[in-house]
C-alpha cells in the first residue's frame, strides 16, 4: 500500500470505505501489492481549488517530490489511485527516469491508502510548491486547463527544498531517483 496523508480540505472529497481505501468503480489501476508499505508510500496531498477548479497536490515525505493532477470533477476522486499513478509514472518520464526507474516505480505501484496524520515540515514544502504554483499561473496568464501537469510536477522538482533535520538542501528530482535506484535491488 501506499499512504496518504490527507489535508481535511482533501479527505472530505474522497470517498473512503472503513479501512481508509477509497470506494473505486474501476478496478485497481495497475498494481495491487498487499505488501505492509510499499517503497513509495508516505506522500503528503492537499486539494487546490486554481481558477475554480479541482487540483490534488502531492509531495512524498522523503525525497519531496511533486505530483500534480489537475481538473478534477467529483468522479475523479473515487479514482484518486490512477490519478496518482499517472501523475507518477509521467512526472518521472518529464524528470528524466531511465529505463529501470521506471521499471522500479512501476513495480512499487500499490493501492492508495488515506489517513489525516500531517507532517509540519512537509507541509510547509508542500504549501510553498502550491504558491509557486499558483505565481506560474498568474504571472503567465495561463488557464489551468492549458497547463501540462507533468511538466510543471518536473519543473518544481528542479528546485532545492529544506528539510527539517536534514543540514542544506535536498533537490526532489535527485532524491527521488536515488530512491528509485535503491528499489529491486
Amino acid at each position: 500500500m501506499i499512504r496518504i496523508h490527507c489535508t481535511k480540505k482533501l479527505d472530505t472529497k474522497l470517498p473512503l470505505d472503513s479501512s481508509a481505501r477509497l470506494k473505486r468503480k474501476l478496478p485497481i489501476p495497475h498494481a495491487a501489492n498487499d505488501e505492509p508499505e510499499s517503497p513509495l508510500s508516505g506522500w503528503h496531498a492537499n486539494l487546490l481549488t486554481i481558477q475554480r477548479r479541482n487540483c490534488v497536490f502531492f509531495v512524498h515525505d522523503s525525497t519531496r517530490f511533486p505530483l500534480l493532477a489537475t481538473c478534477l470533477t467529483k468522479p475523479d476522486f473515487a479514482e484518486l489511485d490512477w490519478w496518482f499513478q499517472d501523475a507518477l509514472m509521467n512526472t518521472l518520464l518529464k524528470s528524466g527516469a531511465n529505463q529501470a526507474q521506471m521499471d522500479a516505480a512501476e513495480s512499487a505501484l500499490a493501492e492508495l491508502v488515506c489517513d489525516l496524520e500531517c507532517d509540519r515540515s512537509v507541509q510547509a514544502t508542500m504549501n510553498r510548491m502550491g504558491q509557486d504554483l499558483e505565481h506560474q499561473i498568474w504571472y503567465n496568464r495561463l488557464s489551468i486547463s492549458d497547463l501540462a501537469p507533468y511538466r510543471t510536477g518536473a519543473w518544481l522538482a528542479e528546485r532545492p527544498c529544506t528539510v527539517k533535520g536534514v543540514k542544506g538542501a535536498i533537490w526532489p528530482q535527485r532524491e527521488m531517483l536515488a530512491l528509485l535506484d535503491t528499489i529491486n535491488r
